[in-house]
């Protein structure tokens, strides 16, 4: 099988310049083009000298269009509205399209559901194998401890621009599912000044915000007399590069639709 031919999005980005090392590491896939925002510095810049690496021969470039002609596939870890648009391109063009943004709206979901219908997505707000399996621990244990109130804490650097992560949501979905419960209608988001006592069977969030954090999360199960933290610790943006390239390779040979890291890694 040839080379998967991939078009990097937001390359001039921290998880843009991971994901063209990680493919730069991996057989049976290729950068064929890299794009970033019109006047960004990286603009013209070699993809692979850009991140440390040999010489790709791939410019980074402004013309989102050009950029996706050469390409089977999206790698895509930028912002919402990005994303709904690339998955729009997607659809026209038949293309694999892997999601790593976070902070989608309803709306933003629902439009790259539709653009499903005819290109092959995977979006997931963690790529990481770690954080998969602890979906799974978490929505066990909350169906096994069911009058343990539920906690859900996570930490990021400074320049993260959504709370609660992506990953908060979904261990928070994970518990919810282990309850049968709305996640909707059962999550507290924000405490401040006289709030009462804890609701019974909420989920609650925190969010911490600083340095150059990666990403850690930990899920609190606090019972009468006993405590059980689930953690989650990024020590390398790589990880979620891997999974990245993993789903990209896995979802080629997919029908169109959209897809979970859960599909990619076999746990549905």
């Amino acid at each position: 099988m040839f080379d998967l031919k991939v078009a990097i999005a937001g390359a001039g980005g921290k998880m843009g310049a991971a994901n063209i090392r990680a493919i730069a590491a991996t057989a049976g896939i290729t950068v064929v083009s890299a794009f970033d925002r019109a006047g960004a510095p990286v603009i013209g810049k070699d993809a692979g000298e850009l991140v440390g690496l040999e010489p790709l021969g791939v410019s980074i470039t402004d013309d989102v269009a050009a950029a996706l002609g050469a390409a089977e596939a999206i790698l895509d870890f930028t912002a919402p509205a990005n994303s709904v648009a690339l998955a729009q391109e997607a659809a026209k063009r038949g293309l694999v399209h892997i999601i790593g943004t976070t902070g989608c709206s309803e709306a933003d979901d629902a439009a790259i559901r539709e653009a499903a219908a005819r290109a092959r997505i995977v979006k997931a707000g963690n790529f990481s194998l770690g954080v998969n399996l602890l979906l799974g621990l978490v929505k066990q244990a909350a169906a096994a401890l069911p009058g343990f109130d539920i906690e859900i804490l996570e930490m990021h650097h400074n320049k993260k621009v959504d709370a609660p992560s992506g990953t908060a949501l979904m261990l928070g979905e994970a518990a919810a599912r282990g309850r049968n419960l709305d996640l909707k209608t059962h999550s507290v988001r924000v405490r401040d000044g006289h709030t009462g006592q804890r609701e019974e069977g909420s989920i609650g969030f925190a969010a911490l915000r600083g340095g150059n954090v990666i990403g850690e999360h930990k899920v609190i199960l606090a019972g009468p007399s006993e405590r059980i933290e689930l953690n989650h610790i990024a020590d390398n943006r790589a990880l979620f590069a891997d999974g990245a390239v993993r789903a990209a390779l896995w979802v080629r040979d997919q029908r169109p639709g959209l897809y979970s890291m859960a599909d990619v890694l076999g746990f549905n």
